[in-house]
This record gives structure tokens, sequence and C-alpha cells, in this order.
């Protein structure tokens, strides 16, 4: 009986894949029977805006490729553009700053010509403090200045930051899978994109419970995609589970498969012949586990 993912059409793709682990696990399969298994992408993201507004534009069509940090699209920001033009100007004045350090200077000036007259007695001690006074106003003055322009930095910051949030980017290299919403429609909640990340692939692999402890991190699995055509590929496991479904009798076991030239395809099931894996330990002295499945099978 052949327990691949391909026969079993009328199934979900994971609840195949635990059936037909199950079975072989009944039948008593050897470890090295293939095994049924599923690609998928590594990464799935929905590209949405953390703003309400209407969609001005979206750069990329379903199935083309992105890299990272690539805008693929943008809302309406009309007037987001002049606030940030406002604060940004505001932020740049000078003349204020110019105009309070003038002051403060000519009331230095009269505060030294002020207490040169006082001690020649030409002022009264009143008339010094005036002077004394209106020279620590102006520089109060000029402290309050850049305080103001210190602010009006901010606020060009923040204007700057909420322009920025209205141009939505890529967060990873890969391939638009869905685009949900076009220009002009209003987004908040919903996502606008969904991005793909084929390179590497992820592998889930469905192994009875008689495998448990033949495999282990780092070894290496042959795959053969279900598609005609399909060039065979090696695997790496990247983990195992620890725990078992009681139900199936059956465990899971992720593999990451190399994918730079987007050659295969996601979303396909595949099979994992166990016979071709090889310990990551590299150990050639292991004892040769007998084949005991079926003659059809071998």
């Amino acid at each position: 009986m052949n327990l691949s993912a391909p026969d079993l059409p009328e199934l979900s793709s994971m609840t195949a894949l635990f059936l037909a682990a199950a079975l072989a696990g009944a039948s008593g399969l050897a470890a090295a029977a293939p095994l049924a298994c599923l690609i998928e992408p590594s990464q799935v993201v929905d590209i949405g805006s953390p703003v309400v507004g209407v969609i001005a534009s979206v750069e990329v069509e379903r199935g083309d490729a992105v890299r990272r940090g690539m805008v693929v699209a943008t809302l309406r920001r009309d007037v987001e553009r002049a606030n940030l033009g406002a604060a940004t100007a505001r932020s740049q004045v000078q003349a204020e700053l110019r105009a309070a350090r003038a002051a403060a200077d000519l009331a230095l000036s009269k505060l030294a010509r002020a207490e040169d007259l006082r001690r020649q007695n030409f002022i009264s001690e009143v008339a010094l403090e005036q002077a004394r006074s209106e020279a620590e106003v102006a520089q109060r003055r000029v402290d309050a200045v850049r305080e103001q322009q210190r602010a009006a930095a901010s606020d060009a910051e923040a204007a700057r930051t909420q322009f920025a949030q209205r141009e939505l980017a890529a967060t990873l290299d890969g391939i638009v899978t869905e685009r949900f919403l076009n220009p002009g429609e209003r987004v908040d909640d919903k996502p606008i994109l969904r991005i793909a990340r084929l390179d590497p692939l992820r592998v889930e692999l469905v192994l009875p419970l008689a495998d448990m402890g033949r495999l282990k991190a780092g070894d290496t699995l042959t795959l053969k995609p279900d598609y005609p055509g399909a060039p065979t590929r090696s695997a790496t496991v990247e983990r195992v589970d620890r725990v078992v479904d009681a139900a199936s009798r059956t465990f899971r076991a992720r593999l990451t498969l190399p994918n730079p030239e987007h050659a295969i395809p996601a979303g396909v099931r595949c099979v994992a012949d166990w016979g071709d894996a090889k310990a990551a330990s590299g150990t050639s002295g292991a004892t040769p586990t007998r084949d005991l499945r079926p003659a059809v099978l071998r």
C-alpha cells in the first residue's frame, strides 16, 4: 500500500500527513519507508498599516518578488506632508533666536556700563539692579527661544514619523501571494498584501511513534516534491517534536529546504526518503537497519 500524500487528495494537507504516518506505524513499516511531507513557506506575513487611511497606490501584484524594505504601498498623505513642511520650517527659523541674542548682548552691555557708573557714584544702586534684572530677563529670553526650537524640532520629527507611516514596506524577502485591497479603499485593521518567504522553505514531516528517537536535528533527508519534473533535494532537520499526538500516535519534525532560485513552489506535498537520511555527526559505523517494507514498496 502506497502511503504517500499524493494518494490522499480528498483530505487536507496536514490531515493527510497524519493519516499516512499513522497507517505506516500501524502496519509496522520500518523507518526506511518513504514518508509523506508538506512543503510550506518558511514565513508568511500580512502587510498592513499602523494608521487608518485611504490607499493611494499599491506598487506590486500577486506573484511579484519583493525585497525587505521595498515600498509596496502608500496611503494618501497630503495633510501629513503639509504638517511636515510647516513643522520643519518652524524648527529651522533662526530670526527669533538672533533677535533674542542681540537683546541679551545689549542688556549685558548696559549692565557693564551701569556697573562702571555705579563705581563712580553717577547712578544709584536701584538703577544698577534694574540693569541687572534687564540682563537676566534678556538671557532667559534666549533660553526660552532655544527651548522653543527644540520643541519645534521634536514636532518636526513626529510629523516626519507620521508621514513615513503612510509608506508601507516589505518586512522580508519573498513573493506576494495575495493582494487584498486596491487604491481608493480604506484600510484600518485589514491587511493590504500577503508575502511568503520561499528561501528557505519549511518542510513538515509527520512520523509514526515507532520512529521516535531515530531522527534528530541536523540529519539530512532526501525529498521528492510531488509534481512533474520536480528535482530531488536534500533538507536538513531543524527540530523534532517531543510531544506525540495520542489519537494518531504520530509526531512531527520540521526540516529546512534551501530554495535560492525559487525553483520549488510552496504548498506542494512531497515524499521524504528515510533510507537516504544522513546523520549530522557523519558517523559511518552504525549498524544498517533491515528494510522491513513489503516488496511492493522496495
